[in-house]
């Protein structure tokens, strides 16, 4: 029998939405941003998905800490995404959060979504990424990062 890891030993009817310190393993934080309610009906659409990924991981690769980010990508069951950073403090990462989900709340164009650039470069919905990226900033600004 295969050991579980540690996304699946988390009580998702008790999960709510916020930003959670996941594990941290060999030195690599892996930081839940959990969107979206889990089994709560309301999911972010997939082309929202893919353009949110596109737009916050190249905020996140060109923001102040750049150096520290190892991996930024949606959760399967699109209640969110993770990342994967090393170095950096709670508190650093909502900050970088806040600020990259705020500029992908007014962002005006989807970085390397051409043919080719993308796997995928037809399902992108700028609008809608828009909308959730306001939305969880609006969750963000109420996490409370511990000093």
């Amino acid at each position: 029998m295969m050991e579980k890891i540690p996304s699946f030993c988390k009580d998702h009817d008790n999960l709510q939405t916020g930003l959670y310190l996941s594990t941290v393993q060999q030195g690599v934080s892996t930081f839940d941003l959990r969107m979206k309610t889990p089994n709560g009906g309301d999911y972010v659409p997939p082309k929202a998905l893919h353009t949110i990924e596109h737009i916050i991981a190249t905020l996140l690769r060109n923001g102040p800490h750049k150096e520290n980010i190892i991996y930024f990508g949606p959760m399967g069951c699109r209640t969110g995404f993770y990342l994967l950073t090393v170095a950096l403090s709670f508190k650093q990462v909502l900050g970088e959060l806040r600020r990259a989900f705020s500029l992908g709340a007014q962002a005006e164009e989807i970085p390397g979504s051409s043919k080719k650039e993308c796997g995928n470069y037809l399902e992108h919905d700028l609008d809608g990424a828009r909308k959730e990226c306001a939305a969880y900033a609006a969750i963000l600004s109420e996490v409370k990062a511990d000093d």
